[in-house]
């Protein structure tokens, strides 16, 4: 798998489309190759992959050489383009735009691959998230200083640097919203579920459904049921519900989470031992208190398993807010569909997808907090 990814990486830097130089934004730009836009300099991050992936098969060698040059190599292909298109800028009127190209994104996700893989067997847990931190300061190093400044990209970032951070912090705020909803809905659903096995095929039956339905389509339900609604009751306006806004989006999303929520916590009620459970019964402890103090501590990974895969569902599924006027970055990543800016497209769904990785990592660190907290081994 290794010398597979290398050879992607290196045959989109010998024949891929790394770069695509238009006179504006909205007109397809004449690709131009790694060669034309890199020259000489592209033999180095080559030969960087090509040793990583032969360092990182054979064996009794040491994986943190094969890790550094594979990082080496991806840093270096960035930032090599960003100089390549400033270069290939010189001369160009301002609404020119130099746009990263197939060849570019293939390399540089197959070479995010292979480090990924070797980061795997170095032997240390933390080095894959050590890689992914040190690349993205590293990343963030580059566009400070100004060697990305060129590229479409950062063009569409400056641009909307103030909308995209008043997004970014709405998104996050839909989606912990969501995320509450759903847990509100999916907890005394699983105690039902527990308490009664007519009360959990029912559960099970009509969450199912709710993931069946496309989620385009539940948000073109959810409008429509509540333009219905609010022609029948308008006094409902007054506690801020709208068919369109807000409040469609985190109906939507909570009822897509609310299922894994409801399955980890019904997973954690059930993890106790019986006998554990007969012996509280004796001391007289109530079904509430056993599943607060026995069956939820001891079923807790499994409910934080369900936690951390609903919040990134949640993050994501918020995008989809766009489409009915809910806002965060879903309403820029419409706005460059309509605008047909495939730049402006991936500058707010880029943010989308560092929240969810954020968001778990979170969630795995405070998982091991707790762990830790409840004298539990660590995962």
């Amino acid at each position: 798998m290794r010398l597979v990814l290398a050879a992607v990486a290196l045959a989109a830097l010998a024949a891929g489309s790394w770069l695509a130089v238009a006179p504006n934004r909205l007109l397809p730009g004449l690709p131009r190759s790694a060669g034309e836009i890199l020259g000489a300099a592209a033999l180095l991050p080559a030969a960087l992959v090509a040793g990583a992936a032969v360092l990182a098969i054979r064996p009794g060698l040491p994986r943190w050489a094969a890790l550094a040059a594979a990082a080496l190599a991806l840093l270096l292909l960035v930032a090599l383009t960003g100089t390549g298109a400033r270069e290939a800028m010189i001369g160009r009127p301002p609404a020119a735009r130099a746009a990263l190209g197939a060849g570019f994104w293939t390399a540089l996700a197959a070479v995010a691959a292979l480090a990924l893989a070797i980061a795997g067997e170095t032997g240390s847990r933390r080095a894959p998230a050590g890689l992914g931190l040190g690349l993205l300061a590293s990343l963030a190093a580059l566009a400070a200083g100004g060697v990305l400044d060129a590229l479409s990209l950062m063009v569409e970032v400056r641009a909307r640097s103030d909308r995209l951070g008043t997004a970014l912090v709405e998104h996050l705020r839909l989606s912990a919203a969501a995320l509450a909803l759903a847990l509100a809905l999916a907890a005394p659903l699983a105690w039902a579920a527990f308490r009664s096995r007519a009360a959990a095929g029912a559960v099970a039956a009509a969450l199912s459904l709710v993931q069946v339905v496309p989620a385009v389509a539940m948000f073109a339900l959810l409008v429509s049921g509540l333009a219905l609604a609010l022609a029948a009751a308008p006094s409902l306006r007054a506690l801020g519900i709208g068919a369109l806004g807000a409040t469609p989006a985190l109906l939507a999303v909570a009822l897509y989470a609310a299922l894994p929520l409801q399955r980890a916590l019904l997973a954690g009620l059930t993890q106790a031992d019986p006998a554990m459970v007969d012996a509280a019964r004796a001391m007289g402890m109530t079904e509430a208190r056993i599943a607060a103090e026995i069956r939820l501590p001891l079923g807790f990974p499994l409910v934080f398993g369900g936690l951390r895969l609903a919040a990134v569902q949640a993050i994501g599924l918020v995008t989809l807010g766009g489409l009915v006027g809910a806002g965060g970055l879903g309403a820029l990543v419409f706005e460059g569909m309509s605008q047909f800016a495939p730049d402006l497209i991936l500058a707010a769904a880029a943010p989308v997808l560092a929240l969810a990785v954020a968001a778990d990592l979170a969630l795995r660190g405070l998982e091991r907090a707790a762990r830790r907290a409840l004298g539990m081994a660590p995962s």
